[in-house]
């Protein structure tokens, strides 16, 4: 027996009893299950980069910036080629792992700045998880379509990224905040449009499924999680 994985679900690939809509259920369940899957790496990486003092941004954060992309992007194109087989779900763990690391600078400072730091961190936590419910569910239950965001959300996510990178010198408060709040309500917007991708069955693979959601999610919780330690951090 070969090592493919069924990019439906696990079940059998060649059943012609399975419907349409069966396949799509199982594709979004076997989602949701690997992206909760994916919070353990992500727990983990972010725990030991917090005891390490793990930071690709430490000396020169432009530098720091670009070997990060680097290494997403090698993550990226690793994944989508192994995507129907279960290298690609060791792959996907992986790089939540990665991106738990990379969360750790943000949770190390949150939890040394501010007395309050935990309860910012579950409120954060609290608050993607409701956004990601609300997101997916309008997106299973509603008629509407949303398939015409995606090229309007990317061009988002590409001003985002201008944006964050000019910060890097330009330092402004100002920006900073404009730019978490765009992220959060992009990332969400997104939730929608992939949610609903997978519903229609214009995404039929559970890895890749994942690993946008995931991103949509992770982008959330950080950008929530700075919004409120300006807000409602108490400063030792």
């Amino acid at each position: 027996m070969d090592n493919k994985v069924n990019p439906y679900g696990f079940g059998h690939a060649g059943s012609t009893s399975t419907s349409v809509g069966e396949v799509r259920n199982r594709v979004l369940r076997n989602t949701y299950w690997l992206l909760a899957i994916s919070m353990v790496p992500t727990v983990l990486g972010a725990w030991l980069g917090v005891q390490m003092g793990f930071s690709f941004f430490t000396g020169s954060p432009f530098i720091g910036f670009i070997v990060f992309m680097a290494v997403a992007f090698g993550f990226f194109f690793a994944i989508e080629k192994f995507k129907n087989s279960s290298m690609g779900v060791v792959l996907l763990l992986g790089f939540t792992f990665f991106m738990g690391l990379m969360l750790s600078r943000l949770i190390g400072y949150t939890l040394g700045s501010f007395t309050n730091g935990g309860t910012l961190i579950m409120t954060a936590f609290g608050g993607t998880a409701a956004i990601l419910t609300v997101m997916a569910s309008i997106a299973t239950t509603t008629k509407r379509d949303f398939s015409g965001l995606g090229k309007w959300l990317m061009m988002g996510v590409l001003l985002i990224i201008v944006a964050a990178v000019a910060n890097i010198w330009l330092q402004l408060p100002a920006l900073m905040l404009t730019i978490s709040v765009l992220a959060i309500g992009i990332f969400s917007a997104f939730i929608l449009y992939d949610v609903q991708r997978i519903v229609n069955g214009g995404e039929t693979n559970y890895i890749t499924a994942t690993l946008a959601i995931y991103l949509n999610v992770y982008n959330i919780f950080t950008n929530l999680l700075a919004l409120l330690g300006v807000f409602g951090g108490n400063r030792e």
